[in-house]
């Protein structure tokens, strides 16, 4: 029976005999069964998807490497957190990787989920940051962008919450991109400090603005780099991540790849490929930074909306069992509770063994 239906009883029912006629079954012993099913529950989770299993083994197999004296840098092998407030329910989850987990390095990923003020004036932010893969302290450098834009958005929680309710968009998209600006900023900052490259310290960032009001379905995402949002309406996945504003027009000299000839036809120079010495007039130039990414959408009753990683983003757009597979687990009225959220995130995917950092949103 498909889920949501039911057998309705019939309209006028033949009067009950009082005595079998000749040929009648028995009557079985016990109760009668009743008429109405209930609904089917959602399909059991799976350990991976795919036709061979990963590498790696699937629990944790070596804890980082501590120092006694910076053990507030300790990082957990997973952070769960969910809330109900207004008209939506939230799930989020980050799990070190497999190969973190069999090398004994710390998760890259860090999580905050936040509450800033009270009752229908109360805004959530749940961050998501990333450090870079090559940095020893790429967990510290995380954990610090989290803490920055939280801090952040707390402080204007309440103009952000009018913004949101008042469906300002433009004054929302400048006024978030300040705030991150902001926040990467001391990350770079923090990095000058400590005697390092900009890049040896450094993070991505992905946030969602959830307002408590249940008669405001506005959700906001807003960060810079890489990962993936995602819609599951209708049970089919919906790929809603915002593009990255191309460059347009003609080339200009210092930005980008010349062109090979000049307007009249003449070949230009060869690039031998040697390095530019630095004007003593000019600053260095500051390697390039990662576009600002924006969206505001209106959530409708029965939509989950995805915000994650590259850890999870990856094997959503490269595997389609497990897109399926989340679509089957996520689709029922009711969200799923926090251990089976957490199951879910991790179903595994064989070339795929980077942290995962989920944030789940279902509307009512």
């Amino acid at each position: 029976m498909a889920f949501g239906t039911w057998t309705p009883f019939p309209a006028s029912a033949p009067p009950a005999r009082a005595t079998p006629e000749p040929g009648d079954a028995p009557a079985p012993a016990g109760p009668r069964p009743s008429r109405l099913e209930p609904p089917p529950g959602p399909p059991p989770s799976r350990g991976f998807v795919g036709p061979r299993p990963p590498t790696y083994d699937a629990e944790p197999t070596a804890l980082p490497a501590a120092d006694p004296d910076d053990l507030d840098g300790l990082v957990p092998d997973t952070v769960l957190d969910g809330a109900r407030y207004g008209a939506c329910t939230l799930r989020a989850a980050s799990v070190r990787g497999d190969s973190a987990r069999y090398r004994g390095e710390p998760r890259r990923d860090a999580l905050l989920t936040a509450r800033f003020g009270t009752g229908e004036r109360a805004l959530l932010l749940v961050a998501l940051a990333t450090g870079a893969r090559t940095a020893p302290r790429a967990h510290l450098a995380a954990a610090e962008a989290c803490r920055w834009i939280g801090r952040a958005v707390g402080r204007s929680h309440a103009r952000l919450v009018d913004d949101i309710r008042a469906a300002r968009r433009g004054d929302l998209k400048s006024g978030l991109h300040r705030l991150t600006d902001r926040s990467l900023g001391r990350l770079r900052a923090g990095a000058a400090e400590q005697g390092l490259e900009p890049d040896a310290y450094a993070a991505t960032l992905r946030c969602l603005l959830l307002p408590a009001d249940p008669e405001c379905r506005t959700r906001v995402f807003f960060g810079v780099g890489p990962g993936g949002l995602f819609r599951l309406r209708d049970g089919a996945w919906q790929d809603i991540e915002p593009e990255v504003t191309e460059v347009k027009g003609e080339p200009v000299v210092g930005f980008g790849s010349p062109p090979s000839e000049t307007p009249q036809g003449d070949r230009l120079t060869m690039d031998l490929g040697l390095p530019t010495p630095p004007s003593p007039y000019e600053p260095a130039p500051e390697p390039p930074r990662e576009p600002f990414r924006f969206r505001t959408s209106v959530a409708r009753p029965g939509d989950t909306l995805l915000m994650c990683g590259t850890g999870l983003a990856d094997p959503l757009r490269g595997e389609e069992e497990l897109r399926t597979h989340l679509a089957d687990r996520w689709s029922r009225p009711e969200p799923p509770g926090l251990a089976a959220f957490l199951a879910d995130t991790q179903v595994r995917v064989k070339g795929y063994a980077d942290d995962r950092t989920a944030v789940a949103v279902w509307e009512a």
